[in-house]
């Protein structure tokens, strides 16, 4: 959406209309000034954002680092197990 689209759709007649002494620059300069609160408030709201996805990621790394942590431990009791047994079964024989 462009300004102009922007300011067009803010100046547009569904606003209260001007009081007396007051300018069109005046309402042109509030216009501009709300459009600034609110940009500024969603670049807050998107560095906000951007720190958690950043913060999960670090979780989801950490996560995957102790699945495969995990998995490679079950993986070595799995063999040793085997091994006992295999063990076990040959010295029965």
């Amino acid at each position: 959406m462009c300004l102009s689209s922007i300011l067009f759709f803010c100046l547009s007649p569904l606003q209260v209309p001007l009081q007396p002494g007051q300018s069109f620059k005046f309402t042109v300069l509030e216009t501009l000034d709300r459009i600034k609160e609110e940009f500024q408030f969603l670049q807050a709201q998107y560095h906000s954002l951007k720190l958690e996805c950043e913060k999960l990621a670090s979780e989801k790394t950490e996560m995957q680092r102790h699945y495969i942590m995990y998995y490679e431990m079950s993986y070595g009791l799995n063999i040793e197990m085997h091994k006992q047994v295999g063990k076990i079964v040959f010295t029965m024989f």
